[in-house]
């Protein structure tokens, strides 16, 4: 539910723009409204610029990082997996904002 409060947030933020949605191997491929299906929480509607996005694979941070200037954290895993994912973004000089307790 994190994810969607982030992408809630960041409809019509003037200074973000979400050009993508990375997630885990089981929702990639799919449209972010496919994947999210009927589980979207929010009391706003889906934004209709992300609906059609194709989720990317979460694990795959080259391909992500190069479409992003930006990346911001809602995964879920475990906090090693979280560590590791986020260091790897890192290290593609993406800059990281988490809301996962692994780099507390």
């Amino acid at each position: 539910m994190v994810g969607q409060r982030f992408i809630s947030l960041l409809e019509d933020h003037p200074w973000y723009e979400v050009v993508a949605v990375a997630a885990s191997e089981r929702s990639a491929g799919k449209t972010y409204e496919e994947a999210v299906g009927d589980r979207w929480k929010m009391t706003k509607p889906m934004p209709e610029g992300v609906k059609k996005l194709v989720v990317m694979n979460v694990k795959e941070v080259e391909k992500v990082a190069a479409e992003v200037d930006f990346v911001f954290s809602a995964v879920d895993m475990t906090k090693e997996e979280i560590r590791t994912i986020e260091d790897a973004y890192a290290k593609t000089e993406t800059p990281v904002v988490s809301n996962n307790s692994a780099h507390r």
